[in-house]
């Protein structure tokens, strides 16, 4: 049956978006394909963190920026003290939402929205 999903965001830099998930998010790199004689784009990258894992992709096809991925963290407040620490930008939150979580929102570099999500 069902093990797993993994989110794939649509990006237009393979360069920025590496970039912005390693320096700002704390994302490691752990897998690049490029064409053979590529040095840019298009480009298909894997990053994770923790057990968290994240396609990127520049490749036409892929879909289109401005995606959405919901990540489950044990502390909002501990998260958005860490990502003020690495300058990153707040797109919403640390807010307690009506249906009883907690949520932190951060835009990567093509509008793909990370919804970081503490259950309560």
């Amino acid at each position: 049956m069902l093990q797993r999903a993994i989110p794939t965001f649509r990006i237009t830099s393979s360069r920025a978006s590496e970039t912005f998930y390693t320096e700002r998010l704390g994302f490691r790199v752990e897998f690049v394909h490029r064409p053979e004689g590529v040095t840019d784009d298009p480009c298909y990258m894997v990053i994770a963190r923790d057990n968290v894992e994240i396609h990127l992709s520049s490749h036409a096809g892929d879909g289109e920026p401005g995606g959405i991925a919901i990540i489950i963290v044990e502390s909002i407040d501990e998260l958005h003290r860490e990502l003020v620490s690495r300058a990153t930008e707040i797109a919403v939150g640390p807010v307690d939402q009506t249906w009883g979580s907690r949520e932190l929102y951060v835009r990567d570099p093509d509008g793909n929205t990370l919804r970081f999500q503490q259950i309560r």
